[in-house]
């Protein structure tokens, strides 16, 4: 930021540019993808020429090399609209920027270059049936035999899977606990490598989910992020900037949803005038449009502090995401409140914002999980 306030001139061009990208690539989209589970992968392709396929990713292995405030920018930008394809954008992007932040030179030269153009997509893969909250205990396993790895077991909840050609994967090669995972990266076509059938969900519709299954699976130990045991460590890294792309997504999905309900509440008639001339309305929208310039607010401070790595980078992670999240849902809810009837039905974009809104207070840990985190750390002090 310029100031403490505005944003300067690059991050307003950046702003702007994902806005033109999602008005003429996703919005017009968004609802034929939902109701169709489509998984628009040659949107993947035009973003990544726009280089939001590697945006924090350095300039010296072919990415723009922007900070997480202006990540969190084109994440609200995009959200606007879809959700679903925003949130794909940072999975991807978290993904490319491990491998980019601790691959080995001979890793990053095989990867990167298809994973920045997005010629080629990731999909990262931590959460398990049996640990999600409790990441440290995934129990997937990674033998050394010689100069591979043997892979057994599974991921939960994978973005992608099936879809996706490379898949970036903590995987236990030591002792329990956090000290013995290792981070792999495995591409689709490895023999042992298969995928469950497509999660039925509430919503995310255009970004299918499903298992990730290792079978006596044989990944090169040259595929290995870092050394043995760092697995855990660049997990958490990653988690900071996860955190602040899923709560501007929800930003975006919930400035879209005040907008619509604005324009919806002006236009809708009822006792002889309009819906938005009521002061129960304005109450309503105030409150909409107070909440969701505070939940942002906190989101690029955190987002300033991740990319100057300050002390207290991961607390202000914890409570904007927490915020943020918990503040879209409510506005998005609001809204469909407005909107009466009508939101309920698919002929308008509130309830596709409602259903794809929901599983960002579960992403990227729960908001439970966040209050603990904020918690521990305020009593540490």
């Amino acid at each position: 930021m310029a100031n403490q306030f505005d944003l300067n001139e690059d991050q307003l061009a950046i702003q702007d540019m994902a806005k033109k990208f999602t008005a003429e690539r996703i919005t017009p989209f968004a609802a034929k993808w939902d109701e169709e589970h489509l998984y628009p992968v040659d949107v993947w392709k035009a973003a990544g020429e726009l280089g939001f396929g590697a945006i924090y990713v350095s300039e010296d292995s072919g990415g723009i090399g922007l900070g997480r405030l202006e990540a969190a920018l084109i994440m609200e930008a995009m959200a606007y609209g879809c959700p679903a394809t925003s949130a794909y954008i940072s999975i991807h992007n978290m993904a490319a920027w491990m491998i980019d932040c601790f691959g080995s030179a001979e890793l990053k030269a095989r990867f990167l270059p298809d994973l920045v153009s997005m010629e080629k997509i990731a999909s990262y893969c931590l959460t398990e049936p049996g640990s999600g909250s409790d990441a440290a205990a995934l129990k997937t396993t990674a033998r050394r035999d010689g100069d591979h790895y043997v892979l057994n077991g599974t991921k939960q909840f994978i973005s992608g899977a099936g879809y996706n050609d490379v898949y970036v994967a903590m995987v236990r090669t030591g002792e329990n606990g956090a000290k013995g995972i290792s981070c792999l990266v495995i591409e689709k076509d490895t023999p042992g490598l298969s995928f469950g059938a497509p999660e039925k969900k509430l919503g995310w519709n255009a970004s299918p989910t499903a298992q990730v299954i290792f079978e006596e699976c044989r990944v090169p130990v040259a595929n290995r992020v870092g050394a043995e045991g760092d697995g855990f460590r660049f997990a958490m890294a990653g988690l900071d900037g996860g955190r602040l792309n899923i709560g501007a997504c929800s930003l975006g999905g919930a400035q879209r949803c005040l907008d619509e309900a604005i324009a919806y509440t002006k236009d809708r008639q009822q006792f002889g005038q309009s819906v938005a001339d009521f002061q129960n309305t304005q109450f309503t929208l105030a409150d909409m449009a107070t909440d969701l310039e505070a939940a942002r607010a906190l989101l690029y401070l955190a987002a300033a502090k991740v990319s100057a790595n300050a002390p207290d980078k991961t607390r202000f992670s914890a409570m904007a995401k927490r915020l943020a999240t918990d503040s879209g849902s409510e506005i998005v809810n609001k809204a469909l409140q407005l909107f009466g009837g009508y939101g309920y039905l698919k002929d308008y974009p509130i309830e596709r914002f409602w259903r794809d809104l929901r599983v960002h207070s579960i992403l990227e840990g729960t908001n439970q999980i966040m209050r603990m985190i904020i918690g521990r750390e305020l009593t540490r002090q």
